[in-house]
């Protein structure tokens, strides 16, 4: 299980650190991933981390304003989101890989396990 937290209401220009926290240790062995979805769109890829954190990948729209990290001694990945604009609000999902654990994987069908999802509101 993946809960995300750390979302809320912020203005343009601030900033917001989401996390997400699994249940199980063995979480710490997957890949995870950030993705989001605005009212009426599609779910994107925003950006995702390797098993031990040595290799990230991100949205070439999203690089530079956000930053994906992990601690698995706390089984938890963070999205760090600074400079944040009122097209970034939406639902944002954290997911687990365990078949690319060693990656950076993109596409939503490479995660096997979902959160429920924080709600970011930036407004202008």
């Amino acid at each position: 299980q993946l809960v995300e937290s750390g979302g809320g209401l912020v203005q343009a220009g601030g900033s917001l650190r989401l996390s997400c926290t699994a249940s199980e240790h063995t979480f710490s062995s997957y890949a995870m991933g950030w993705f989001r979805q605005a009212p009426g769109k599609e779910r994107e890829f925003v950006a995702s981390i390797n098993w031990n954190g040595g290799s990230t990948y991100y949205a070439d729209s999203l690089q530079g304003r956000f930053t994906i990290s992990r601690d698995n001694a706390k089984d938890t990945v963070y999205l760090q989101m600074n400079n944040l604009k009122p097209e970034d609000t939406a639902q944002y999902f954290c997911a687990a890989s365990a078949t690319q654990y060693w990656g950076t994987p993109e596409a939503r069908f490479e995660y096997d396990y979902w959160g429920q999802g924080t709600q970011v509101t930036v407004s202008s």
